[in-house]
């Protein structure tokens, strides 16, 4: 970010520099490199929060075996149609 400013100051004190120029280098060489690895550093982060979110919204599933005396709802095999 240092370099980046100090490019912007000589683009922006240079004769035939400009106030715009100077801008837009230190968006360019600056701010966007920067944005972007902040971004992506982020990454974890965010992927963490998420799991931790979906986790928190869906009902915990048991890993039991069902112990409640009632056949399941999808036992019966579908019937199909002799040829």
């Amino acid at each position: 970010m240092y370099v980046a400013l100090m490019m912007a100051v000589a683009e922006a004190t240079h004769a035939r520099g400009s106030v715009l120029g100077a801008i837009v280098t230190f968006v360019l060489y600056g701010v966007g490199p920067v944005a972007l690895v902040v971004y992506l550093m982020g990454r974890p982060a965010r992927r963490r929060r998420r799991e931790a979110r979906e986790a928190a919204e869906t009902p915990a599933v048991s890993r039991e075996p069902d112990t409640g005396g009632e056949t399941p709802a999808d036992a019966v095999a579908p019937v199909r149609k002799e040829p």
